[in-house]
């Protein structure tokens, strides 16, 4: 039994379908049991992953478990999962992790997550993901009302990876051994501008899009009216000051999986759905 957290999410509703392509049985914890659609096969829980006192439902019986960082009781979850039998978790992290820099926040976050299981005894594997060609549906409001899309970051290259690549990596480490006590740096093919991003839009959705490149102090000014503080300013700190290089393209998709990491373009072409304005 594997055990997904994050089931309904952007990566974890894609590990949900890949482990259960591989032919393992799955738990998927969500918040709402009630309306929550599966695929068959997969089993819903409830369940507070900082309250591990109501998680023994989607402990109890598990052998592997992907798992989300960032959760304030990471060390009495780890250790009731331990007791229960847990063998694996497979861990969510960041690039951002090995700056293991106590001043920003995400860091903070990515490398405390990464300690707990690490001390926690149990076997581990770390995806190491960097940004999510995903993170393009935060332009969706702005395509809705026209064709200008104001981009921050404009001057930083990412090797952003399709989630759908991320689940594909996630369902073979929890299910073989051979990954475990592994740190999967995890990246798409290509390091890509945001505007090379919006270009292969505009021609996947056949639109003349416009890409209006924000300055640092625009940036600065959007991060801090739509962030807390603190993450405002790690975010600003990654990509306006430069602390977090996401530029460089790993192999470990196909080296894992066998297959290439998927293009911008596929990413693209898969969800022109979520993109149509009519």
């Amino acid at each position: 039994m594997i055990l997904v957290t994050g089931a309904t999410g952007n990566v974890g509703s894609e590990v949900v379908a890949a482990v259960r392509r591989a032919g393992q049985p799955v738990r998927a914890l969500v918040r709402d049991i009630d309306g929550v659609a599966l695929p068959p096969g997969v089993t819903a829980v409830s369940g507070d992953l900082d309250v591990p006192d109501t998680m023994s439902e989607a402990i109890d019986g598990a052998r592997a478990m992907f798992l989300l960082p960032g959760h304030a009781n990471l060390p009495a979850l780890l250790d009731r999962a331990k007791s229960a039998g847990l063998q694996h978790v497979v861990l969510l992290s960041s690039g951002s992790a090995e700056l293991v820099d106590s001043a920003n926040v995400v860091a903070r976050s990515m490398a405390r997550s990464e300690q707990a299981v690490r001390e926690s005894g149990l076997a581990w594997t770390f995806l190491r993901p960097r940004s999510f060609m995903s993170n393009a549906f935060r332009w969706l409001p702005q395509l809705a009302a026209g064709d200008v899309v104001r981009v921050r970051f404009p001057r930083v290259p990412v090797a952003a990876i399709d989630p759908a690549d991320i689940a594909a990596v996630a369902a073979r480490a929890l299910t073989d051994d051979v990954f475990a006590d592994r740190i999967l740096d995890l990246t798409g093919p290509a390091a890509l501008r945001p505007a090379d991003q919006i270009a292969i839009l505009a021609e996947v959705l056949d639109r003349r899009l416009v890409c209006r490149e924000l300055t640092d102090d625009e940036t600065r000014a959007e991060l801090a009216a739509t962030l807390p503080p603190e993450y405002a300013a790690a975010f600003a700190d990654f990509y306006l000051d430069g602390s977090l290089d996401e530029s460089q393209v790993y192999p470990t998709v196909r080296e894992v999986t066998g297959h290439e990491p998927r293009t911008f373009t596929d990413w693209a072409v898969a969800h022109t759905a979520a993109f149509a304005t009519d």
